[in-house]
């Protein structure tokens, strides 16, 4: 049976540091690290996200401001706020809340960000130095995923690493921090032929699609690791891409749904505040 990633053991371990961390930030520039989340609308679930986010930045000592405008509010009002903020020294983080309402378009808003601001490091700066293997700031949740695998003890070298899912947000992100670790890297999709045949070679396995259990016992390679990156509600509770059960029986490690990848992502939009607020008054940048 799987040995199982505690997400929520090892985000309270990270949280401690990152509480020290701007404890010590604090004492040195007479100001906290602080981070400005941009919520539109009024969906009920980006609004628990934003809460929680406010929360747990303030447990690690993180100042946050929440700007939440009405749904239908105008593409060049959001920017406008964007570029406020960009100009703002007292904030170090701006966390565009995905998904932005209908017309927005986001790639245009992350466009706008400053590079050095982006804590969920979606601008074309970001991504591209990721890509370039010059990372800045990297997405939260791959940087999670990533956690979470050093936790298992095994190098990620020579390893074959199968993701299934290319959004920019996860799949594409966690494929070049895998590449990093010299890990060879399959990018699955919605149109990969016969997906069971590259998730069955996989020394690491990242689901990342939203589709509730579809990886199942007979995907997995005997001993692989196995994160499950999904989260869907179904009938009153929540269930990840993998079906944790079964799978857990195939697996050497596995992440569960919840208290796997979702308190690490958490964990990492600190880490990233912090790291945002060093790259600015301290210089702290590659």
């Amino acid at each position: 049976m799987a040995e199982v990633l505690d997400g929520r053991a090892l985000a309270a371990r990270i949280r401690q540091a990152v509480r020290e961390e701007v404890a010590a930030f604090t004492e040195r520039h007479g100001l906290a690290p602080c981070l400005a989340a941009i919520l539109v609308g009024d969906d009920p679930a980006s609004s628990l996200y934003v809460q929680n986010k406010a929360k747990a930045a303030a447990q690690v000592g993180i100042r946050s401001e929440t700007f939440h405008l009405p749904a239908g509010t105008p593409q060049e009002e959001v920017l406008r706020l964007v570029e406020e903020l960009n100009r703002r020294e007292d904030v170090h983080g701006i966390l565009p809340q995905m998904p932005l309402p209908e017309p927005l378009d986001p790639e245009v808003v992350f466009e706008r960000l400053d590079p050095r601001k982006d804590v969920d490091g979606l601008s074309p700066d970001n991504a591209g130095r990721l890509a370039l293997g010059r990372p800045r700031l990297v997405p939260c949740t791959p940087l999670g995923i990533l956690a979470l695998l050093q936790q298992t003890g095994r190098s990620l070298a020579g390893t074959h690493a199968v993701v299934v899912g290319r959004s920019n947000l996860v799949g594409k992100p966690t494929a070049h921090l895998l590449l990093a670790e010299h890990a060879t890297v399959t990018l699955c999709h919605s149109r990969t032929r016969d997906l069971a045949r590259h998730t069955r070679d996989a020394d690491v396995l990242v689901a990342a699609v939203g589709r509730p259990h579809l990886v199942t016992a007979d995907m997995v390679k005997p001993g692989a690791v196995v994160v499950d990156v999904g989260i869907t509600r179904d009938g009153g509770r929540v269930v990840g891409d993998v079906d944790f059960d079964a799978v857990r029986d195939v697996a050497g490690w596995i992440t569960p749904v919840p208290g796997g990848v979702g308190p690490m992502t958490v964990a990492m939009l600190l880490r990233n505040t912090l790291r945002a607020a060093r790259i600015q008054l301290e210089g702290e940048d590659r």
